[in-house]
């Protein structure tokens, strides 16, 4: 059994091309599932086809009622990463039925993301386009950027030039996690175009120094900021007449729910985003329905 486990893991690495971070969040979390498993308490369990619905449920429970409970947040990570454990096994006919079909998580209470509608986006995005000069071209690709990737902002300053790379006919963007892995992004063709126009005819002109490598430059030809591209994407905001606030992470919020809206399945905007759980992606499936029906 613990074979089988291990197995999931590496499928998630290579097949998903989740980050070590991501990886040891689930690993974590199965392991005390499987510690659970395995303790004694039930005697005739000898493959994973012998989990049943009731042990799901008494491992939930056992979470719930510890003499120090866990936090609704945390188990319903839990939940979700053995979830996704058993789907993989049923999908694969490791088990002939899956015992997690009807588990439900526990509810967690969280503010639900801010996002801007359709014509937020567009009249957001149009407004740097309404200029030619190096600044408007990198404006474009930084706003563009953000909404089509759903990259953090420090994610998008920390680009360099070498992340950026054309592979079987794609661009691809490689962003660092901060570990030894990167999670990478094909770009589709309007952010493509938009993105070899900046560096066609926007860079050369900010830059200064030449070996300078980082992506997205200010003025001064140096590393654009976290602070600097907050600054623009408020200007930016203000020019456009948007009501709604908008933040760097107002842009990630709504590429998250227009995927999901869109039908793009949870687990690879669970990847786009680079959360190491899926529960943390299942919150922007909790829009309001009259926030979902303005995306």
């Amino acid at each position: 059994m613990e074979q089988v486990l291990q197995d999931f893991l590496v499928f998630l690495r290579e097949e998903y091309r989740y980050s070590d971070n991501t990886v040891a969040a689930y690993r974590n979390d199965l392991n005390q599932f499987y510690d659970f498993l395995a303790d004694g308490r039930y005697p005739d369990l000898k493959t994973w086809a012998d989990v049943s619905p009731e042990i799901i449920d008494d491992f939930v429970d056992d979470l719930k009622h510890r003499d120090k409970p866990y936090a609704a947040s945390s188990i319903a990570r839990k939940v979700a990463a053995v979830k996704s454990f058993f789907n993989y096994l049923h999908a694969r006919d490791f088990i002939s039925s899956n015992p997690t079909s009807n588990i439900d998580s526990p509810k967690v209470k969280k503010r639900l993301p801010k996002t801007l509608g359709s014509k937020e986006i567009e009249d957001l995005l149009h407004e740097p386009e309404k200029g030619d000069t190096p600044k408007h071209l990198r404006d474009t690709a930084l706003l563009n950027m953000l909404y089509a990737t759903g990259m953090r902002v420090s994610e998008v300053v920390n680009l360099h030039m070498n992340d950026v790379f054309e592979q079987e006919g794609e661009m691809i963007i490689a962003i660092d996690e901060g570990d030894d892995h990167d999670r990478e992004m094909a770009l589709e063709d309007e952010m493509r175009d938009i993105l070899e126009r900046y560096l066609a005819d926007g860079r050369p002109y900010l830059v200064k120094d030449p070996d300078e490598t980082a992506l997205f430059l200010n003025h001064r030809g140096h590393q654009l900021t976290r602070q600097g591209l907050w600054l623009i994407i408020k200007a930016y905001a203000r020019d456009a007449d948007l009501k709604s606030e908008v933040t760097p992470h107002t842009l990630r919020h709504s590429f998250a729910a227009h995927k999901l809206d869109s039908g793009s399945d949870l687990e690879e905007v669970q990847r786009l985003l680079g959360h190491a759980n899926i529960s943390t992606t299942q919150i922007y499936t909790q829009l309001e329905e009259e926030e979902v029906e303005k995306l």
